[in-house]
């Protein structure tokens, strides 16, 4: 009787151990989409720091993104300031509940539910974290979960939110060239997920994760608050020198430039849209004769090309708004922040000193300053 208990328990084991890897496995191992070609690590070696406002009382709103695998997707906005809470769960599918094993049969899509103080955070500064961390253009697929139930979807529970979300919808469709499957409907039924998906990464620092969940660190900035001006209007903006070097993609002299040997405390934005790009937190001195900088500011700002000019292979790096030409970057940077460097030209930034950066309307960026 003995024996046979223990060969119970042995086969039981077992089973429990396929599911996992099962499970895992269903998930994928791929990384999530991004614009940009280079992963960037997070801001520091801790968690994104929270901050309070003690001016103005909470105001708790909620969102529903679906954004693939909920895993990290939860973990990414438990870690956006203003956001009070993230729970994993299945949102609109057939019938008002559902359960992990049941998805391929009622159609719910992974979803989190984000609760947020709208004194904190916006609606459209969270929409545009989740577009930064989803594939907008992939249909019933995130990295490489592949079915339905890891479609994209934003579900909205106040009918006024609707407003704010066309916007964001709107503005994000001119970013990519094919058509942006989203969902956008109002919130039919939420089911919360089994407690073994809460805090799922919290739980297993090592588990499966299809996105960049460091990004969270980093502040979303909103591209239309910098237009790019017509190519008259650049002309007459620009001297000779700024115009050669960020239309014409030339490099100005090494240790002969306006900022290669600043280190004054403020941020550095496009010369040509003022898009911020960089922080004076991240330069150090390379040596090169040019600014050097560890990570950009965010890393929605900056664009990536091959550039093989020159007979050489290097990774062109460009801004996102106006699409200026600022240099290259290099894997030879500083190990402790990440091993990149940024070698941007001085004549296609301005820089922003950090006492007048409120009054210029960069005060939102103070704490990448700081």
């Amino acid at each position: 009787m003995e024996h046979k208990w223990k060969l119970l328990l042995l086969v039981f084991g077992a089973l429990v151990f396929l599911g996992g890897v099962l499970m895992v496995f269903q998930r994928g191992y791929a990384t999530s989409y991004h614009n940009n070609q280079v992963k960037l690590p997070a801001k520091g070696t801790s968690q994104p720091k929270k901050t309070t406002n003690s001016k103005l009382p909470e105001k708790k709103k909620e969102i529903y993104l679906a954004g693939g695998c909920f895993w990290g997707v939860e973990e990414y906005f438990s870690n956006v300031d203003g956001v009070l809470d993230a729970v994993s769960g299945y949102a609109n599918g057939r019938g008002d509940t559902t359960s992990y094993q049941l998805l391929h049969q009622t159609g719910h899509a992974e979803t989190v539910q984000v609760v947020y103080d709208a004194n904190r955070i916006s609606l459209k500064e969270l929409l545009l974290h989740y577009f930064r961390i989803i594939d907008p253009t992939s249909l019933n697929k995130q990295g490489n979960d592949r079915g339905s139930q890891y479609r994209t979807g934003v579900y909205y529970t106040d009918p006024s939110d609707l407003t704010t979300i066309d916007m964001v919808f709107q503005e994000k469709a001119s970013d990519y060239k094919k058509k942006i499957v989203v969902e956008k409907a109002p919130l039919k039924s939420f089911t919360k997920a089994e407690e073994y998906h809460q805090d799922y990464l919290k739980k297993n620092p090592n588990g499966y994760c299809h996105i960049n969940v460091n990004e969270a660190s980093y502040p979303v900035i909103d591209k239309t608050k910098y237009p790019k001006p017509s190519k008259e209007e650049i002309k007459k903006k620009l001297s000779k020198d700024e115009y050669r070097v960020t239309q014409n993609n030339e490099t100005e002299k090494a240790f002969s430039n306006r900022y290669w040997d600043s280190f004054e405390a403020g941020i550095y934005v496009d010369v040509v849209t003022g898009e911020p790009l960089f922080s004076s937190k991240d330069k150090f001195e390379s040596g090169c004769g040019w600014p050097s900088f560890s990570r950009p500011i965010s890393p929605d700002v900056l664009r990536y090309k091959t550039d093989k000019s020159f007979n050489m292979n290097r990774t062109e790096v460009r801004s996102r708004s106006g699409n200026s030409h600022l240099g290259h970057v290099f894997t030879d940077g500083p190990k402790d922040q990440g091993g990149l460097r940024y070698c941007i030209n001085s004549l296609s930034i301005r820089f922003i000193p950090k006492a007048e950066m409120e009054a210029k309307g960069y005060g939102y960026l103070l704490t990448a300053v700081d």
